[in-house]
């Protein structure tokens, strides 16, 4: 039986909506009950004339990628192939990999397009007091979610270097996380970078998993919510969008006292 008075669930997503100032925008088509009983005549022959008040079922139509609001990230989105074998889609990920021990690392006093190092992780690590274990589920807080509604959100962020997202697979993370639109720097500077000729950094992070099998959430929310950077559960199974290279994510902490 859960002991409800002691559990505390903290919503880690951000809303999905239409947001048209940001790339990949949302579109929801918001079908009211009026509306509804119009389609229920289209589809089932029954004239809203007859039905309670005019009225049926409300729903919405949605047209969105895999990779918009919070959603996680198939190997699959990063390349058709990781360590040698069939990269691994949305619909194939172990479930197992996506409810394990949280571990919350900050780096809001981080910039923008500020590179994150294996450094900087180990020294975030040593201010909690805290050794990585197989399978935990790493967040990065940078706050640049609070931020979501507001043109630009996307540029924000500092990001997490291939060298980074390595050591994390080396201690045997599977799943990672961050509160903002990338794990890897913002795309403006890695463009800027790319076009000066170093291409080896474009989309770095996300690119390791060609060699090394791994996936991360972004998009997060609500980071600064979970009050111990350590002790807490993180759940985030994503839609299981048919071969897809990625998966909408209610992602949530789960505390109890």
């Amino acid at each position: 039986m859960i002991n409800r008075d002691n559990l505390r669930i903290i919503d880690l997503s951000v809303p999905f909506k239409e947001l048209p100032n940001q790339p990949m925008a949302v579109q929801i088509e918001y079908v009211d009950h009026r509306a509804g009983a119009q389609a229920s005549k289209e589809m089932f022959g029954i004239e809203p004339s007859e039905l309670n008040e005019g009225k049926f079922a409300s729903f919405e139509r949605v047209t969105a990628i895999t990779h918009c609001g919070t959603h996680l990230d198939a190997t699959y989105h990063f390349w058709d192939t990781s360590e040698g074998k069939p990269a691994k889609r949305i619909d194939q990920i172990p479930l197992e990999w996506c409810y394990a021990d949280g571990v919350l690392l900050d780096f809001t006093h981080k910039g923008k397009g500020e590179a994150l190092t294996s450094g900087d992780l180990k020294e975030a690590l040593k201010k909690i007091d805290y050794t990585l274990k197989p399978y935990d589920i790493v967040l990065i807080r940078t706050d640049t979610t609070k931020h979501y509604e507001e043109q630009g959100y996307d540029l924000m962020h500092c990001g997490v270097t291939a060298e980074a997202t390595h050591w994390l697979i080396d201690q045997g993370i599977k799943i990672t996380g961050i509160d903002a639109w990338g794990w890897d720097r913002p795309f403006d500077l890695m463009v800027e970078d790319f076009k000066k000729g170093d291409k080896d950094q474009l989309w770095e992070a996300h690119f390791v998993g060609r060699e090394r099998e791994y996936m991360h959430v972004e998009n997060m929310a609500n980071l600064d919510q979970i009050p111990v950077p350590f002790g807490f559960k993180v759940a985030l199974f994503p839609i299981k969008v048919h071969q897809a290279s990625g998966g909408w994510v209610r992602a949530v902490a789960i505390l109890e006292s």
